[in-house]
């Protein structure tokens, strides 16, 4: 056997760990979300292929040199500030590159320039991979960007998702501290709609070792305005983080995107909400949390159904999405609904 021969038997033998083989692109990889999702993609073994983004070089360069110093084996990883070459071949893509949410803003503060930076992603997606499998959309407001990725890449909507699971996490986060209960102890902890202020948190759809956690709520230590500030703390859990730290979250919405991104490369199933496209009778051409699933066939909406009142908090986040969908449309980064077909005739 040649030596070249045993050099590419070495290498399917180290790469024969990995979940995939096909090219996974982090977009905005300087960043904190970005360099995080980087390191988790290669230490969760998604694929050896790991192509970084970013239109900052010396920043994107020295996210590579670190990742590369940490001796990972079997890995190709390159990097690029050229978009056409970082998406050539791309099959996976997980973008955290619009601007950050910093003290002061809210998620919608940020519409305008993320959205435009997201109708530029979409664009090139169709110019330079349209054979992509799925792409997760997490920069703010992500309801919103991820709509317009998807209008513009002219995918399927299942394969395009965006990260809901934030909000369901920390709300299994803040149930843990206010009954002192181990966070594994709680369970389907889960918010819909909108990931920004006009979120829905869910009571009815949760357990608390194994009782359903509306038992809890109007007794000691959860009475019903602890369960209402409870509520504000998630929707507010951004908010929190950026008092505490200086800087929006990375660690939390970098792992969650890159557990997002290996369900759909065919790993374990994602076990949170995703923002996903909707369109039937009730919600109409949105993009919005909701019961999900996440494979190699992409996103699949589950059905769901709340109380009364839950429902309500949905059906005003949906119209509150709907508010910043047309707010969007007014500034001319998306056409009238009505010409979505024109451009993405999967919509």
């Amino acid at each position: 056997m040649s030596k070249s021969s045993i050099v590419n038997v070495f290498n399917f033998i180290k790469n024969m760990n990995y979940l995939s083989n096909d090219k996974l692109v982090i977009i905005g990889a300087a960043g904190m979300i970005g360099s995080n999702m980087a390191q988790t993609a290669i230490m969760k073994g998604l694929t050896p292929n790991i192509c970084l983004y970013d239109p900052y070089g010396p920043g994107l360069e020295g996210v590579a040199e670190e990742l590369k110093q940490c001796g990972f084996e079997g890995l190709n990883l390159t990097y690029t500030t050229d978009i056409a070459e970082a998406l050539k071949d791309a099959k996976y893509i997980v973008n955290s590159g619009g601007a950050a949410r910093k003290a002061g803003m809210t998620r919608e503060d940020l519409l305008k320039g993320n959205a435009e930076i997201a109708e530029e992603f979409g664009k090139n997606v169709k110019k330079y991979c349209p054979d992509v499998k799925h792409i997760v959309v997490i920069f703010n407001p992500a309801d919103i960007t991820g709509l317009i990725t998807l209008l513009y890449s002219g995918l399927k909507p299942s394969q395009v998702s965006t990260l809901a699971a934030l909000d369901s996490t920390r709300l299994r986060n803040e149930l843990s501290k206010q009954l002192n209960v181990e966070p594994d102890n709680i369970v389907n902890c889960r918010t819909y709609g909108g990931h920004g202020e006009q979120m829905a948190v869910f009571a009815s759809t949760a357990k608390v070792n194994g009782k359903p956690l509306v038992d809890f709520i109007g007794t000691e230590p959860l009475t019903k305005e602890a369960w209402e500030d409870l509520k504000q703390r998630v929707i507010q859990g951004g908010k929190r983080i950026i008092e505490l730290r200086g800087r929006s979250s990375f660690q939390s919405p970098a792992y969650l995107s890159i557990e997002m991104i290996e369900a759909a490369m065919g790993g374990p199933m994602f076990r949170w909400p995703v923002g996903t496209y909707v369109n039937n009778d009730r919600f109409s051409h949105i993009m919005m949390a909701m019961e999900t699933t996440i494979d190699k066939n992409g996103v699949t909406v589950q059905p769901m159904s709340g109380t009364p009142e839950e429902e309500k908090e949905l059906d005003q986040s949906y119209k509150h999405l709907c508010a910043l969908r047309d707010e969007v449309i007014e500034l001319g980064i998306m056409p009238p609904i009505a010409e979505w077909s024109k451009i993405n005739p999967n919509l």
